[in-house]
Formats: C-alpha cells, sequence, structure tokens
C-alpha cells in the first residue's frame, strides 16, 4: 500500500452517491474555494464511522464557511450509504467506492485487524485537496474519536481565543 504525501497531486475519482447520481473531485473542487476534504472511512452505520460521520455533519457549516467541501467514500453498498445518511440526518455526499479502486489510489485499501482477524479493507484516512489539485494534507489511520476538531484546528477554522495579559 503506497500511501500519499501533502504535495502529491490527489488521484481523481467519479464514485456513484447516496441519494443518486455520481460526484467527482472536480465537482468538489469547484465548490470548495479553499479545498476539499475527502475522508475514507471502513463501514458505515458502525461506532466509529457514525461518531466521525456526525462529527462532519456538525461541523459542515463551519468547514463549508471556511470554503471546503466534503465528501466521505467507503466501499460500502449504496443502499447501506443511503440507510446510513438518512438515520443520521448527513447532508454531504457519501460515496460508494465498492471495488475500492479510489481507495486504493489513495492508498487506504489494504490489511486491517480488527476483532484478532485480518483481511482487506479501508484504513480510515482523511485528506485535504487544494484547489489546484494538490494534496494540503494526507492523513492516515486517523483516530474517529476528536479527528474532526483536529482537522479543524489544522486548517485555521478553530483559532484559541487569546489570551489576555
Amino acid at each position: 500500500m503506497t500511501r500519499l504525501q501533502p504535495a502529491n497531486l490527489a488521484p481523481d475519482f467519479t464514485l456513484p452517491v447516496a441519494g443518486g447520481g455520481q460526484i467527482g473531485l472536480a465537482d468538489l473542487r469547484a465548490r470548495g474555494e479553499r479545498g476539499v476534504i475527502v475522508y475514507f472511512y471502513p463501514k458505515a452505520a458502525t461506532p466509529g464511522c457514525t461518531t466521525e460521520a456526525c462529527d462532519f455533519r456538525d461541523s459542515l457549516a463551519a468547514l463549508g464557511g471556511a470554503g471546503y467541501a466534503v465528501v466521505g467514500i467507503s466501499a460500502d453498498p449504496l443502499q447501506d450509504l443511503e440507510a446510513f445518511a438518512a438515520d443520521q440526518r448527513l447532508t454531504f455526499p457519501l460515496a460508494s467506492d465498492r471495488d475500492h479502486a479510489v481507495a486504493e489510489a489513495y492508498g487506504t485499501w489494504g490489511p486491517v485487524t480488527f476483532g484478532g482477524r485480518t483481511f482487506d479493507g479501508v484504513h480510515r484516512s482523511t485528506f485535504v485537496v487544494n484547489p489546484d489539485g494538490t494534496l494540503r494534507s494526507a492523513q492516515y489511520d486517523v483516530d474517529p474519536v476528536g479527528h474532526v476538531a483536529a482537522l479543524r484546528r489544522d486548517l485555521g477554522i478553530d483559532q484559541p481565543a487569546p489570551t489576555q495579559a
């Protein structure tokens, strides 16, 4: 599994999305004046993936206000993504990468150990794509708890309050 680095060109993609239609990285780059947050997650409606998706949902106004578009990608079938989006009231696109070709291009597909067994799957990862298509950041194997808050700080969306002397 080859991992991407900041300044690499983000692999282009076009994938089907929950709710119908398709979305591509070029479409998302046109929407986000400062960039696109592409995050990969292992499986819809599991505890960690729900935590992460809800954190993105709850931060969507701040991320969008700062000029970032968001897309979540998993290898789940569209019907699972549609149920997940409805159950959690997710308003950003969830894309289905059934053949995991996009996950492979981003270096997020490979051996995963869970529950004492090893299998191929998605490594929870987040990428920030600049408007020119290069990567601002590439974060692999992120913890779903607190990840979106840390990302917001890294992007300068949440600045600490100035201290008073």
